[in-house]
């Protein structure tokens, strides 16, 4: 098996909880009402660093659909899947779309640290 070599992310992302890789841009997320098994999912424009299991067709709740479950190229675990074809017109916006299950993906913190730090003008000055 060759080096796995992982695509980084400029911006807010989506990591996988098991081995912190990229997953995806914030700015790239369509939807977050969609539904797993375990909960919420968000719907994504793109995805990286996920690798794309055998088609099958599934039984949705919004209908017969073609999909692959997609998984994280770091550490292998199960992330979501990929709708490769949609059978209902009004679902045909998914194809090529990939949800991420809410609880095997991580944000980004949006903190960050200030290491300039000034003190508070109340301490007292020291020589």
């Amino acid at each position: 098996m060759g080096r796995v070599f992982l695509v980084e992310l400029d911006g807010k992302a989506y990591r996988c909880r098991f081995c912190d890789s990229p997953l995806a841009l914030a700015e790239d997320v369509l939807s977050r009402s969609f539904s797993c098994r375990q909960g919420r999912a968000y719907l994504f424009e793109n995805a990286v660093n996920v690798t794309v299991g055998p088609e099958e067709d599934r039984l949705m709740m919004s209908g017969m659909h073609t999909v692959a479950d997609v998984f994280c190229c770091g550490c292998g675990q199960l992330l979501g899947w990929k709708y490769m074809v949609a059978r209902d017109k009004n679902q045909k916006y998914k194809e090529g779309k990939v949800v991420l299950e809410r609880w095997r993906i991580t944000e980004d913190s949006s903190e960050e640290f200030n290491l300039d730090a000034r003190q508070n003008s109340s301490d007292p000055e020291y020589p």
